[in-house]
């Protein structure tokens, strides 16, 4: 039994001695499987990312063209009137729309008025014009700080003609946003 037992000793040695597969074999299969997880993860985010910014870029492309035909249109008047005529309610009406849906925007309301007249009583007059859209605007609920008057009078005139067709379109308030 002796023997036996001097016979198994360097058994249990050498089988104690022997360790199990080591952690980092296993470790190196879990980073394999981490990586692919993380690169899996990465390009999921850089796709929606880039959806994201596709997305963006649309709406920022569709606001654009929405400020291009808003700054397009004009309010037109009267000789020496500052009174908004019922026919331009809609168009205060749309601009109206959009600011308050944008309350980062400031409207420029830049009155004009046609050449004839002093330039005082011209830019008095430019100036009573934008007011009036201002006011418009204000009962449609946009915020008066959403809203600046400038008056250029008769210096800025869309037509330089000296007959009524020139004159009628110069007698204006045009809409300068700044989103």
């Amino acid at each position: 039994m002796n023997k036996l037992a001097i016979a198994l000793v360097p058994l249990l040695i050498v089988a104690c001695s022997t360790s199990p597969k080591t952690s980092s074999s296993l470790t190196a299969l879990e980073k394999d499987k981490n990586e692919v997880k993380t690169s899996t993860v990465e390009e999921k985010n850089a796709a929606e990312v880039s959806a994201t910014m596709s997305a963006a870029k649309i709406e920022l492309s569709k606001l654009d063209e929405e400020l291009q035909q808003l700054q397009k249109q004009s309010n037109f008047f009267d000789y020496a009137k500052a009174v908004i005529k019922p026919e331009y309610q809609g168009v205060i009406q749309k601009q109206a729309e959009f600011l308050k849906a944008h309350s980062q925007d400031i409207v420029t309301l830049e009155g004009h008025a046609d050449e004839r007249g002093g330039a005082e009583y011209n830019y008095a007059l430019g100036n009573k014009r934008a007011m009036a859209v201002g006011k418009s605007l204000e009962q449609f609920g946009v915020p008066a700080q959403q809203i600046k008057i400038m008056s250029f009078g008769k210096d800025k005139p869309r037509l330089t003609c000296h007959e009524e067709k020139c004159w009628k379109e110069n007698r204006r308030v045009d809409f300068e946003h700044r989103v």
